[in-house]
């Protein structure tokens, strides 16, 4: 049902019967109304539902390795890699108008969060305990901030606003060309995350269980660690750091089935994940009188009271079993 909104509303007024004809390659009033719905409608409505899916996942990744349940995608620094690989191209490199600067812009985000989850693995060779792995990533996110604050503070104002605008959010940054890569990516990665299933649920166990019944949990928290990174930087280069979807649709999830077998819990997040991903995408359309409002905007109102829920609540709900 959302998705056939986000095709009907948005900042223009386009008729029914024209988005139909759109869809069908039938006739429009307006060729510009074709434009619209199929290279930019349609590409928004897919990326937001594979974005909110990856970082949902991404998101029940970490809160399984690490048994936290306020353990989410920024929260190992992989975000903040990213927003500095985006930094570095915006204000250091001015880079960000032509389509080769939007393409330094995308590789800056990956190599940003690929380096900073290079990091995380090698520290977790040092650091057993995923508490203090937890700390060290957090740790990570916050030097990357400060590098961050650094450029923007010898940056010019131009590359402050740039940077600043892409912080904010945005599911219309895909276009339909670059779509199919970028659905292909997010797809293989969320169906291997099925292959965990199972050491998944040995994990909720403890690690002494899990080890005795042969999952190997160094190696097993090392994969989780750089697949849930994957999604994150995947997401945070097509789209912007996007905040707390990846934090609550996880819980979202649990709350809702009641149990943390992953084996119905894992498709329910990405199901889950998917809808909240639409749902945010059409509430930033709805004034379309202002245009499309910042995702990071919206994300919060829907995640604030799930995890002030959730603190509040914490021990009368026992869902990591």
């Amino acid at each position: 049902m959302l998705f056939p909104l986000l095709l009907v509303i948005g900042s223009v007024d386009i008729p029914l019967c024209d988005v139909w004809g759109a869809l069908t390659g039938g006739e429009v009033t307006k060729e510009t109304w074709r434009t619209i719905v199929v290279d930019t409608r349609i590409p928004a409505a897919c990326t937001a539902a594979i974005a909110g899916a990856a970082l949902s996942v991404a998101g029940l990744l970490l809160q399984t390795t690490f048994d936290n349940p306020l353990a989410g995608p920024s929260i190992l620094g992989v975000s903040t890699g990213s927003s500095l690989g985006v930094a570095i191209v915006m204000l250091a490199l001015g880079g960000a108008g032509s389509l080769a600067g939007q393409s330094a812009v995308l590789a800056g985000a990956l190599i940003g969060a690929m380096l900073i989850m290079a990091v995380l693995v090698i520290m977790s060779s040092l650091v057993r305990s995923a508490t203090m792995l937890l700390i060290v990533g957090i740790l990570i996110g916050y030097i990357s901030s400060s590098a961050i604050s650094l450029l923007n503070f010898f940056a010019t104002q131009e590359g402050v606003h740039s940077y600043v605008i892409w912080g904010l959010g945005n599911f219309y940054g895909v276009s339909s060309e670059r779509l199919p890569w970028f659905a292909l990516l997010a797809l293989i990665l969320l169906a291997y995350s099925l292959l965990f299933i199972k050491p998944l649920n040995a994990l909720l166990l403890g690690t002494r269980y899990a080890e005795n019944i042969g999952v190997r949990t160094v190696r097993v928290r090392n994969q989780l660690l750089l697949l849930s990174g994957a999604l994150t930087a995947l997401v945070t280069a097509a789209c912007g750091p996007i905040g707390f979807i990846g934090l609550v649709v996880p819980h979202i999830a649990r709350l809702s089935l009641g149990t943390s077998n992953h084996t119905v819990l894992l498709p329910a997040t990405i199901l889950a994940g998917a809808a909240t991903g639409l749902l945010c995408a059409l509430i930033s359309v709805l004034p379309t009188r202002w245009g499309v409002m910042p995702i990071n905007a919206i994300t919060p109102i829907i995640g604030v009271p799930v995890i002030v829920y959730i603190i509040l609540r914490r021990r009368k709900i026992f869902y990591f079993n």
